[in-house]
């Protein structure tokens, strides 16, 4: 896997709208203003703010700001304003797009094609909060985090255990990001969970049942038992109902009970909270103690 370049002052990064349309124009300079605080230069693609329909322009429209973000050299990062839906439509034309200059891919929810088509292409992306949470929360730690990603400061992140998380230690190829999303890429060329590696999920808006479901999506296709470890973000707006086993968290530790892998509950990744920036793609090293959970990224 290519770990793209570190930033440095000075650099060029893009702001592209791949897939649903920006609400406000707002989000975005609100974007900029923090990128440009970072020592950054932005340029916002041609339809970044272009609206058709649902969508950030038509396919080609967004097609032809990722293929001119991707092919120019001079661009160091790309930072994706939004997900909601639309990435799908780019995903087979972008793969052989990605290594002709290899650099850092921005973005979550939605985006989380993205990340995987950077893995197929075998270029290291980072999975985090995207053009809203610049505008609004710039000054965080989940936006410092990714600050220090792109300038290639690599964070040791240290989290308080949970009562479900089953101890253990694993290294590998760290992937995941929106479990809706990439359960949609099973049995795909582009289906980045494959056994020994360590899987990351999150979700918005999905009830305990339809999480469950896709949970065995990944059992019966014989993967779920096979990662190395696996890493429970957040599940905002998840309805808890517990006619359908308990809670969510007890539904994903009964999945998963017949396994040895080290898992984590309650990792700061996701649509709600803290959302740490995860670098897909590339080699992690998870410990998941009694009393705390650490993961870093040194190689």
């Amino acid at each position: 896997m290519i770990r793209p370049q570190p930033l440095h002052i000075g650099d060029k990064v893009a702001i592209v709208s791949p897939a649903g349309a920006v609400q406000q124009p707002s989000i975005i300079e609100g974007a900029v203003r923090t990128l440009e605080s970072w020592g950054l230069e932005v340029i916002v693609a041609p339809h970044a703010l272009t609206r058709r329909g649902y969508f950030a322009g038509s396919i080609e429209e967004r097609m032809a700001d990722m293929r001119m973000m991707l092919n120019d050299t001079s661009i160091k990062a790309i930072i994706c304003s939004y997900g909601g839906y639309g990435c799908v439509h780019l995903l087979t034309e972008i793969v052989g797009e990605i290594t002709k200059s290899p650099k850092w891919i921005v973005g979550m929810s939605d985006c989380s094609l993205l990340l995987a088509a950077a893995t197929i292409a075998g270029v290291v992306s980072l999975h985090s909060r995207q053009c809203r949470h610049l505008a609004e929360s710039g000054n965080d730690s989940s936006s410092g985090y990714i600050r220090d990603f792109l300038f290639g400061q690599m964070p040791q992140y240290s989290v308080p255990a949970h009562p479900l998380n089953r101890a253990g230690e694993a290294t590998g190829m760290l992937v995941g990001g929106n479990l809706s999303v990439l359960c949609g890429l099973l049995g795909t060329p582009y289906n980045t969970i494959q056994p020994g590696r360590i899987l990351f999920i999150e979700d918005i808006n999905e009830p305990p049942h339809k999480i469950e479901r896709m949970l065995y999506a990944l059992k019966l296709s014989g993967v779920l038992g096979k990662l190395a470890a696996l890493i429970v973000g957040n599940f905002a707006g998840c309805k808890e109902n517990e006619a359908f086993g308990g809670t969510l968290h007890e539904i994903i530790y009964n999945m998963v009970a017949e396994y040895d892998y080290p898992v984590c509950f309650n990792f700061p990744v996701g649509h709600a909270g803290d959302c740490y920036p995860l670098p897909v793609g590339d080699n992690a090293l998870l410990t998941v103690g009694e009393s705390e959970v650490r993961i870093g990224f040194n190689r």
